[in-house]
Order: structure tokens, then C-alpha cells, then sequence
């Protein structure tokens, strides 16, 4: 046997079966010309794109059992997986975990945590030096096993950030790798100490001396703190900071007086106002803010990073009236007042600088800002959008120095991660907790009993549970305050009547650990800085995304010995849960295509993870159902938020460059044939012509888009030139990295010259052309040339092709379609270059001349015809068995057409797969890839209609070119409705 024979059964051998096997097996095996790209050896690690962790949880979730051996665990990547381990364990699928003593890098809290997971056994490895990473699924339904074998331990950084290898393979139960690696599990299992309580004690003993001698020799060669030469401890900016101050600079270089920072809470706002007030060294600053608790904090800061003597600092409140100080930090309501006003001089102060700026539209502020002439004012917020109608960016001239929003914080580690688990609300009887739940059942004995044991399943970082527990009402708060201390966890309420110093002596309790939980309702939204909080609880329904992330904000700020914060979100039968996943992702698309897949996908975002468990995902789905995302009242509120923070009338491609509402959403609203009309009703634009507005519709609902950018490249080039060769459009169609042909150029015409449209399409397009064609050459009709006159049609037309090619930059148009990407049947008429528009004709498939497209609706209504009700199903990953229409045969001519070529997976037609789970998702169907009929598989069945009707049809096997990913098969193929 030759070198590569060898090779060849050695890996049969090792990695799919270790009996004997022949030179035909072998010539069998690998002649094999399909297979399941999920079960293929790969090499996992971590990028923007993926990391282990989703590979892990994908494992966990579709496996039968799984045994880790693994060194190393930390608290915050517990938190999800024992959301996946509640889900099993509904299932009824157990695990084993083997760990180690090993170095005494696991800290006891750890093995606490892991006893709390019902579904998991764990022992510890009595094995000197116990250092493996090996992750093992059993999938015995079809008889193999995944392994995932690396450099990665079961912590947070191993599994979202830090550089590594760990390769993924799959065998049959009986390879000898996968042999040897359980005969090594189960024999170091076997010799292995159970985890128990007394073992962890013992455990912590070591480990605390440990810890001590460890401190010890720190504290001994650790200096002092660096100091300045003025005695205050050199504080230096981080990122966020650095960049902010040269934009600060700037502006004020370009002759501006006024600017606006948007920094989420725990980023460093308030030193980095401390920072740039030095930099810019006033005679004398103003810093204003509206609570006293937060101004003395704050003046604190600003000593450490100015310096100098204390005098130079002073406070304006109601107890204080320092104004003498060359740095005063007074509050809204003292200096507001008239008395205290007339005190100044109106050019008094070189630099004001407003903390919490999004409250400058009160009367107080606004009398302050009208009194004072500045030199500079600064305005720092972490949330600038307003539910009124004032304009916080027209206050600051729109001059946004900086902006950094709660994810890109996270991504930057300026925050603690936060580990997000959506669970259900209580339930008795299939009762659930609703927006008018009764107060009865919000503070029922039951109900505490079952928040407080997902509370302590997925527990927090750090020794003792420093936590905010948000209600719907402020009974239910008072009365939770009661139950939760009766059982054990000392609590205590707060509401909107309690003064500022009563909060002051809560919150100290809570910081000292005399009390555990606070339970309020929004009073701790914002304004108030509690960084010892290592656990939020959410018991209401989310009212608003500004308001779910300024109360997640409470729990963000970096804190000594709080490594991560746990959000536990009860998710009951609310019809605003579709606002979670927005809110945690800071997706202001309103797409709902892009909401359910943050749901599917559970992404994590930096070191921070978010995790559905199965109910809390069917309850986010129900919601998602039953809301418009894209009605007239919510892009109206979008629309104004972003003309506030621009001052102007945004157009299209504004919401696209600004990360505001899809324009695709307006584009495809039932309510709007274009953006125009929208303006006509929010802004009283005046009405255009019905020719030139039925053009605006063409370019809105055809090609805004940006799927195939032929058209929009050709009409940004015409709208320059007049005339332009078919050379030339076809050298910048190459230049944007797309195909090119002559049927593409001859769909490209037919699509701008409108013979593409059917009639009903080009009377309501208007039947003249956009673009003729004359000698090998591209132009604008004359009628449309002379609708250009007008500069208001012009613009928006502009704005159209514009926003095409900044949508266009989501695809790769190397090949016709996107993988993942979502079309409707309309894009892939288009698409394809058919000769008019057959959308209406395509129904699941249609056989062309050299193609074949094939939309599945994965879960079929109840409500459709059984004589189309035909299962098709994923055999794999990979293999979809697919059904054609019923009153076909296999020597029909439809399916001759279909299957004509086809032998060992060839085929004359390319066979383009499009599938959406059900119809809640739209008309839009997600591209799987190309793929190739399996010849062997073609069948003639029948459809049972009724008892006593059956129709015949045709089934076969269609193979993708690759493997649908993890988690969209996973979505796909769950039962989960949505």
C-alpha cells in the first residue's frame, strides 16, 4: 500500500471507524462527493465574526449528552451556559464535567456555581497537573460524536476573545480517537472525587491562604501610587477620551463655542470633562448638574485630575454657597434661582460645562444658559434622545465632539460585561404575568419564590449579591421588599416620594451590605451612581429602549472584585419584549428581520453574552408577530430624532450613514410608494407631478435596495454624463467587484427602459423610460432628462441611487446572490435576468432556460391548501429532500426540464435554494447557496389530499454547495414559532 493509501485508512481509521477497512472502503470513503461541512474537521477560534462559545452552545444545544474535561472555569461564562443547561435539563439531557484543583485557578464560588446546575455532574480530577480542554457531544440518534480539543478553558476571555486553536472534528462512537479520548475520560472519571459541599470548603481554606500569601508578597513589591508634583494622583485618559479631547480641540479651533459628548454611563464623562477643562485652563469653570450627590462626586473627580490647593474648589447648593472658587460645581436649582443668578457676571465664566445635558430643555437650564455668555459650553449626556419635543443637538449647535454607545463601550472593555439572561415570567395554571397582572399576583408568595431560584441559579459576581430589582408599580416594589427580607434576602423599596437623603442612606446600605436587593421603579434610571451593583432584575415590561439601557447602565461601571453583571429579565406575556433585543443590541433599523435573528443568534458584544431560554424566545417571537415596526408613528419618532440631532430635513441616505431606521423600511411600508411621500406628510411637502412621483416609486421599491447595483451605477454615471458607452458601465460595475455579461447588461436595460414591468407595473412606475440604448450607448430618455429640471425631483433621485450603493456595500456581488442575505421573489426575478417581471407566476419555484430558483416555507401554515401542504425537510445540514408541485410526474415537462443533465450530481440548470421558517418572516426568503439534484434520489410519490384523493408528485434530494451555519439550520429546523 502506497504512502497516501496509507494515509487515507489511517485517518478512516482514527477518525470515523477503527475496523477493518479495504483499499474499496478506502477508494469508497473518499470518493464520496457530498458532505455535512458542520461535521468537517475545522479549527475554532475567536473573531468579529465568530467565536467558540457559539460553537460550544450550538453543541450543547442539539447533542444527547456531553462530557467536558476541562481545567479551567470562570463565573461569567456560567451565566449562559446554565441558561442553555435549563433548557436541557427540560429535555432531559444530563452532562458530565471533569475539572481540576490544578494551580487553584478556579475560585471556590466557582464549584459553587457549577453544584447549582442540576443537570451536571462534576468531579474533580485526582490527577497531578490536571490541565486538559476537551469538550465531547455525544449525538447518538445518528450514531457519532463531536470533539472539540484546544487551548481553550471554559472561561470568558477563552471562549469570546483571546487567540485560539481548538480544532472540531466528528467520528463514529467506534474511531479510535474517539475511543482513546473516553477511555481516558472514564478512566480518569472513575478515579475522579465527587463535588460536594465539604469538598469545596476545604478547597477554600487552601485557597484562601493561598490568596493572603499572595497579597502579601504584592503588597511588598508594589510602590506607592504615582503622584504629580502637586500631590494628586496622576489620573490619564483612556481611549474614549484621548479622541474626544482632540475633537474638542478642534472645534473650538474651527471657532465654535458650543459641543455635545454622547458617552454611555461608566465611560469616563466626568473625567473626561475634568481632562478637557484643564487642557483648556479658564480663568473660572461652572459645572452644572441637578443633584447634589452627583456633585460632589463629580468636583471630586475634577480634583484629581486638576490639582492644586482645595480652595480652588467650590459648591453652589442649597447648603453651600461657595462662589468664590475658581471651580464651581453647582446644582440646577440652586443657580436657577434669581438671587443666585444676579451673583455673576453674564461673561463670569469662561467654560460651563452641563452634566446630564439631555435635561437642558427644563425652564431652570435654559434661564441659566440665556443669563451666561461663555466663551465654551460643553454638554455631556449618555442619552441625548428626548420623548418631548426639544432639541438637545440644536442647543449645541450640532456639534457632536464624540459619541460612544453602550456597545462599542463594551467592545472597548470601558464597562463591566454584563451576562443578560431572558427567562419566563411566573406562570400558574398557563397564567401569565401581563402589563395588567394584579398586584396579588405580582407580590404572590409563589411568584417571589420562583424569581428568587433564577436568581440564585445564575447568581453574580463578586462575595455577596449587591442588586436592583426594577417593578412595574411601586406597591409591587414595597411589597417585594417585604417578601424577599421575610425570606431571607434583606431588602429595602424606594419610590419617586422618598427625599434625596433617604435614597442616600439606602443605597449606603446597600453598598455596605446591609441589605441586599433595592426594589424600585424608575428612579434609578439615571442620575445616581451605584457601582457596587453586580446584579439587575427586571420584573416590569420594557416601556422604551432608552429606558431598558439606562437601567442595564446602573449595573456597568467597573467595580474591585466584580468581574461581570447579571441581568436577569423575567419576560412575561408583554407586547413591548419585541423592544429587548433592539435595546441590547442598539439595532435602531426597525427591521424586523434583523430583531429576530439578534433573537436566534443570541450575539455577544465584546465580553458581554445574551441568552434566551426557550419560553422567553417564543414570548419575544409572539411579540415581534403582533407589532409594526415600520408604522407611520414610529418612523415619524425616527424621523424627527434624527432631523434634531442633524438641524435639517434628513434624506434617505442619512439614516443609512447615521445608523437610524433601515431605509429599506420606508421603501417596502404599505403605507408609502416612496420617501417623498413620507416628507409630504411630516414636513407639508408640496405635492410633485404623478409622473415624476411614480418615477420616485420605481427607483424606491425596486432598486433602493442595492441587490444588484447595475442600475444604480449606471444612473449615478448618467446623472453626471449624459451619455455613457457600454464599455464604460461595464468597467465600473467590474470596479464595484460585481459580474458582468451581456445578460446582465441586457436585463439592466429592459429593468430602466420599463419593458421588464408587467402593464399594472408600468402604469403605476409611469410607462415612459428611464434610459434608452443607441449605438452601444446608455442616455436618459428625454422625458425623464426634462423631469431632472425640477431640483426638488432631482434631489431625491439622487438620494435614491445614493442610499442603492451605500446598501449595496452589505453584499458580495461576486456571485448573483448573498448567502444569508434575505429576496423576495421579485429580487429574484430581477436577479436572474428574466425577461419581465414573473414574481406573480414564481410560486415555489420556476424552471428557466439555465436556472431554477426554489423558495421553501420551512413551516407551512395551517391555513394553506393540503394540496401544497408537502413536508419539505432538511435530511442535514446540507441535504434538503424537496418536494415539486403536486399533479407533476417524473416525465412531465416541467421536471424533465428541471432534472435534464443531471448524473453523479451534475446538472444543466443552476438550482438557486431560498428559505424563510414561516410566513411571520415576510415575503423575504434567506439564500442557503446553489445546489445539485442527487439523481438517485428522484421519486415518483403521491400528496394524500383527502381519504380518497391522492395526487402525484415528485420528490428528490437537493445538496447545497455548503453547509447551512449553526445556528440559522438550527433556527430553520426548531420548532420554536416565531
Amino acid at each position: 500500500m502506497d504512502k497516501k493509501s496509507s494515509i487515507a485508512v489511517s485517518t478512516y481509521k482514527g477518525y470515523v471507524d477503527r475496523n477493518g477497512v479495504s483499499r474499496d472502503d478506502v477508494k469508497s470513503f473518499f470518493s464520496i462527493d457530498t458532505e455535512d461541512e458542520n461535521l468537517k474537521p475545522t479549527l475554532l477560534s475567536n473573531s468579529n465574526e465568530e467565536n467558540v462559545w457559539e460553537k460550544l452552545r450550538y453543541e450543547l444545544e442539539t447533542c444527547n449528552e456531553f462530557v467536558f474535561a476541562v481545567a479551567f472555569f470562570s463565573e461569567d461564562i456560567l451565566v449562559p451556559f446554565k441558561a442553555v443547561m435549563a433548557d436541557l435539563n427540560e429535555s432531559g439531557i444530563h452532562g458530565r464535567i471533569l475539572t481540576s484543583d490544578y494551580l487553584y485557578f478556579n475560585k471556590p464560588k466557582v464549584f459553587r456555581e457549577l453544584m447549582k446546575i442540576a443537570n451536571v455532574e462534576v468531579r474533580i480530577s485526582s490527577k497531578k497537573g490536571f490541565h486538559a480542554k476537551g469538550y465531547i457531544f455525544n449525538h447518538s440518534k445518528e450514531s457519532y460524536k463531536t470533539v472539540i480539543l484546544g487551548s481553550s478553558n471554559f472561561t470568558g476571555s477563552a471562549l469570546l476573545k483571546n487567540y485560539e486553536w481548538n480544532l472540531k472534528f466528528s467520528s463514529y462512537d467506534n474511531s479510535e480517537l474517539t475511543t482513546q479520548i473516553f477511555e481516558n475520560i472514564n478512566e480518569t472519571w472513575c478515579k475522579s472525587v465527587v463535588l460536594s459541599e465539604k469538598w469545596i470548603n476545604d478547597y477554600q481554606k487552601t485557597f484562601d491562604l493561598l490568596q493572603q500569601t499572595q497579597k502579601r508578597e504584592i503588597d511588598k513589591s508594589t510602590s506607592t501610587k504615582e503622584e504629580s508634583f502637586d500631590g494628586y494622583t496622576t489620573i490619564k485618559p483612556n481611549k474614549m477620551q484621548k479622541d474626544a479631547l482632540v475633537e474638542l480641540n478642534n472645534i473650538r479651533k474651527s471657532g465654535e463655542k458650543k459641543s455635545l459628548v454622547i458617552s454611555a454611563t461608566g465611560t469616563g464623562k466626568t473625567y473626561l470633562g475634568a481632562f478637557d477643562v484643564r487642557q483648556f485652563n479658564p480663568k473660572k469653570f461652572l459645572f452644572i448638574v441637578h443633584r447634589e450627590q452627583i456633585l460632589k462626586k463629580s468636583m471630586k473627580s475634577f480634583m484629581e485630575v486638576i490639582g492644586g490647593p482645595s480652595s480652588n474648589f467650590g459648591i453652589l447648593s442649597g447648603t453651600k454657597n461657595e462662589t468664590y472658587a475658581k471651580y464651581l460645581f453647582a446644582t440646577e436649582q440652586s443657580l436657577a434661582r434669581e438671587s443666585n443668578l444676579k451673583q455673576f457676571r453674564v461673561e463670569e465664566f469662561d467654560y460651563i460645562l452641563i452634566d446630564e445635558a439631555h435635561r437642558t430643555g427644563a425652564k431652570s437650564y435654559l434661564r441659566i444658559l440665556n443669563y451666561f455668555k461663555p466663551k465654551f459650553i460643553l454638554g455631556m449626556t449618555a442619552t441625548p434622545e428626548r420623548t418631548d419635543d426639544f432639541n438637545i443637538f440644536e442647543l449645541f449647535d450640532y456639534n457632536i465632539a464624540y459619541e460612544i454607545r453602550l456597545q462599542d463601550a463594551l467592545k472597548e472593555e470601558m464597562l463591566v460585561p454584563f451576562q443578560y439572561i431572558g427567562v419566563k415570567d411566573f406562570e400558574v395554571d398557563g397564567k401569565r404575568v401581563d402589563d395588567n397582572s394584579s398586584l396579588k399576583y405580582l407580590a404572590s408568595e409563589d411568584r417571589v419564590k420562583y424569581v428568587l431560584d433564577q436568581v440564585n441559579y445564575y447568581g453574580f459576581s463578586g462575595a455577596t449579591a449587591k442588586g436592583l430589582i426594577f417593578c412595574s408599580r411601586n406597591e409591587e416594589a414595597q411589597l417585594l421588599a417585604e417578601q424577599l427580607t421575610r425570606m431571607g434576602h434583606p431588602t429595602q423599596s424606594l419610590s419617586g416620594q422618598n427625599k434625596i437623603q433617604e435614597r442616600e442612606v439606602v443605597v449606603k446600605k446597600l453598598e455596605t451590605g446591609e441589605i441586599e436587593y433595592i426594589t424600585s421603579v424608575d428612579i434609578f434610571n439615571e442620575g445616581i451612581d451605584i457601582p457596587c451593583v453586580n446584579q439587575i432584575i427586571l420584573l416590569r415590561s420594557t416601556q422604551s429602549s432608552i429606558v431598558f439601557i439606562q437601567q442595564l447602565g446602573r449595573g456597568l461601571r467597573k467595580y474591585n472584585g466584580k468581574d461581570f453583571v447579571t441581568v436577569i429579565d423575567f419576560i412575561g406575556n408583554y407586547k413591548n419584549n419585541y423592544l429587548i433585543p433592539i435595546a441590547l443590541t442598539g439595532d435602531k433599523s426597525r427591521n424586523k428581520d434583523i430583531a429576530r435573528e439578534n433573537v436566534n443568534f443570541q450575539p455577544t458584544i465584546g465580553l458581554s453574552t445574551i441568552s434566551f431560554t426557550k419560553v422567553a424566545k417564543e414570548r419575544i417571537f409572539e411579540s415581534l408577530n403582533n407589532i409594526k415596526l415600520d408604522s407611520l408613528g414610529d418612523l415619524k419618532e425616527a424621523y424627527f430624532e434624527l432631523k434634531r440631532m442633524l438641524g435639517r430635513v434628513p434624506m434617505l441616505s442619512d439614516f443609512k450613514k447615521y445608523g437610524s431606521v433601515d431605509p429599506n423600511v420606508f421603501a417596502d411600508s404599505k403605507n408609502l410608494k416612496n420617501y417623498y411621500e413620507f416628507l409630504k406628510i411630516v414636513e407639508k411637502y408640496r405635492p410633485l407631478k404623478s409622473e415624476l412621483n411614480s418615477k420616485l416609486t420605481m427607483l424606491t421599491k425596486e432598486l433602493l435596495n442595492g441587490k444588484r447595483p447595475h442600475e444604480l451605477i449606471l444612473l449615478n454615471l448618467l446623472l453626471k454624463d449624459k451619455k455613457v458607452t457600454v464599455d464604460r458601465f461595464s468597467n465600473e460595475v467590474k470596479s464595484y467587484g460585481a459580474q458582468i455579461n451581456q445578460s446582465v447588461i441586457e436585463s439592466t436595460k429592459r429593468v430602466l427602459s420599463l419593458e421588464y414591468f408587467t402593464k399594472t407595473g408600468q402604469k403605476n412606475y409611469g410607462e415612459t423610460s428611464i434610459v434608452t440604448y443607441k449605438e452601444n450607448s446608455f442616455l436618459l430618455d428625454n422625458i425623464f432628462n426634462d423631469f431632472l429640471k425640477d431640483e426638488v425631483f432631482k434631489k431625491f433621485v439622487l438620494d435614491i441611487v445614493q442610499t442603492g450603493l451605500l446598501n449595496a456595500k452589505d453584499y458580495d456581488f461576486h456571485e448573483v446572490f448573498t448567502r444569508y442575505k434575505r429576496y423576495t421573489r421579485k429580487d429574484v426575478s430581477r436577479l436572474l435576468n428574466f425577461e419581465t417581471d414573473c414574481t406573480s407566476t414564481i410560486y415555489g419555484y420556476k424552471v428557466a432556460n439555465d436556472c431554477c430558483p426554489i423558495f421553501v416555507t420551512y413551516k407551512k401554515s395551517e391555513e394553506i391548501g393540503d394540496s401544497i401542504k408537502y413536508q419539505d425537510k432538511f435530511l442535514d445540514s446540507k441535504t434538503m429532500k424537496w418536494y415539486s408541485r403536486s399533479n407533476r410526474q417524473i416525465q412531465s415537462k416541467e421536471i424533465q426540464k428541471l432534472i435534464e443533465g443531471v448524473s453523479n450530481l451534475h446538472q444543466k440548470r443552476k438550482i438557486y435554494l431560498f428559505v424563510k421558517k414561516d410566513d411571520a418572516e415576510g415575503l423575504g426568503f434567506y439564500f442557503l447557496g446553489e445546489c445539485l439534484i442527487d439523481g438517485r434520489t428522484i421519486v415518483q410519490e403521491e400528496l394524500k389530499i383527502d381519504d380518497s384523493t391522492k395526487k402525484p408528485i415528485v420528490s428528490m434530494n437537493l445538496i447545497l454547495d455548503k453547509s447551512v451555519q449553526y445556528r440559522r439550520f438550527l433556527d430553520i429546523t426548531t420548532s420554536i414559532s416565531n
